[in-house]
């Protein structure tokens, strides 16, 4: 998708970096990301991605807006206090990127919507705080091949991972069973929602783009008590529930041998 005069005036600056180049910019216009859960980690990250210059957000989210999103939650207002999340997404999104199309669902991620809402998209982000919405759409990702970027936080720490079915350990693989105790509100600020966000963001515009290194096979964790990263190796279960059967993908194309 050839960029018009206008976007290469506003991404000229993002184009000069090394790697991503004009036709890393159009690729990033035509592709679509799906994000789940548009709240203190998905909602940063669709405004970076919108930013960027993504052709397309699938943004899958319900409820209204409540006082305790607004400490995180950087695409709701005051003014929407009691109106759909979702819909406040939507128009905050647009008035950043009018060029962006936006299809808005106002539903989490549940066992009759995941396959259609995933199919839509050439990479998902999962933002979820419970591990059933996670793991289901894990489940979605291994069976229709579909790269997902698990970003996750918790007080002052962070975790994420790219997972490729066929190349990767898939969210399952870390998590079989869905630990004990786990509730969908726990200590979080939104600067620690923020920063793991961006580095959501960075992932899916490096693997949507061709350049650089992808988070694969890799967890890294954030610490923003000590202001630490760490990258710890992950493997493929061989007695996974989910991807174990899963036939070996070719392993991802560097940009070198994409050109040629």
């Amino acid at each position: 998708m050839e960029l018009t005069g206008e976007e290469r005036a506003i991404y000229e600056w993002q184009i000069w970096v090394d790697g991503l180049s004009e036709s890393g910019q159009e690729k990033l216009k035509g592709a679509t990301a799906l994000i789940t859960r548009v709240g203190g980690l998905g909602g940063p990250l669709a405004q970076s991605l919108a930013a960027a210059g993504i052709g397309k957000l699938i943004l899958a989210h319900a409820g209204n807006t409540r006082l305790s999103d607004l400490n995180r939650q950087i695409l709701q207002t005051h003014g929407q206090l009691g109106k759909s999340r979702i819909e406040s997404c939507r128009r905050r999104l647009l008035e950043l990127n009018p060029r962006l199309e936006i299809e808005a669902v106002p539903e989490n991620v549940t066992e009759d919507n995941s396959a259609r809402l995933v199919a839509g998209a050439d990479v998902v982000f999962d933002c979820a705080p419970l591990f059933e919405e996670r793991l289901l759409l894990n489940r979605e990702c291994v069976r229709q091949h579909k790269p997902l970027i698990d970003a996750a936080i918790f007080d002052l720490e962070g975790q994420l991972t790219t997972i490729i079915p066929g190349q990767t350990p898939c969210l399952a693989c870390l998590y079989p069973e869905i630990p004990p105790g786990w509730k969908r509100e726990f200590p979080v600020i939104g600067a620690v929602s923020a920063t793991v966000a961006n580095l959501a963001a960075l992932e899916g515009i490096k693997l949507l783009a061709g350049f650089g290194e992808l988070l694969t096979s890799k967890l890294l964790v954030y610490d923003a008590r000590s202001m630490t990263f760490r990258k710890i190796a992950i493997h493929r279960r061989v007695d996974c529930a989910v991807c174990s059967t899963l036939a070996p993908s070719p392993e991802r194309a560097t940009p070198a041998e994409k050109d040629d």
